[in-house]
């Protein structure tokens, strides 16, 4: 009996990993074996780094809120004591945006957040 090698579906699943490592550098999407080691390692890291921007984002909402607040007068800490003191439940990502597109509307929130303390 012949030996059965993978034929087409072997390379058939050769060609899909190729496929996905289509924008690498190097041997990483022109030879099999190191694709395959790209394509698993990119996809740890997307799933991984799905994550971490969620992490990355907070951050960045803290900042601009930081960063407004200390405009207004007030710092990040003392803003989000004043907050839950006047009961108002705006969070992080909703405070941040009010921050950049409409500094009016936060420095009114931040007045109201001041007068419950």
């Amino acid at each position: 009996m012949p030996r059965a090698k993978g034929g087409v579906v072997l390379r058939r699943r050769h060609n899909k990993i190729l496929k996905l490592t289509k924008g690498q550098r190097m041997s990483r999407h022109l030879l099999w074996r190191r694709a395959n080691e790209g394509m698993l390692k990119s996809l740890f890291y997307a799933s991984r780094d799905r994550r971490n921007r969620k992490r990355d984002m907070r951050g960045l909402w803290i900042a601009r809120i930081n960063a407004a607040a200390r405009a207004n007068g007030i710092t990040y800490s003392r803003l989000t004591h004043a907050l839950k003191a006047a009961n108002i439940t705006l969070d992080r990502k909703v405070l941040a945006d009010l921050a950049v597109r409409d500094p009016r509307a936060f420095a009114r929130v931040v007045e109201v957040a001041k007068a419950a303390l």
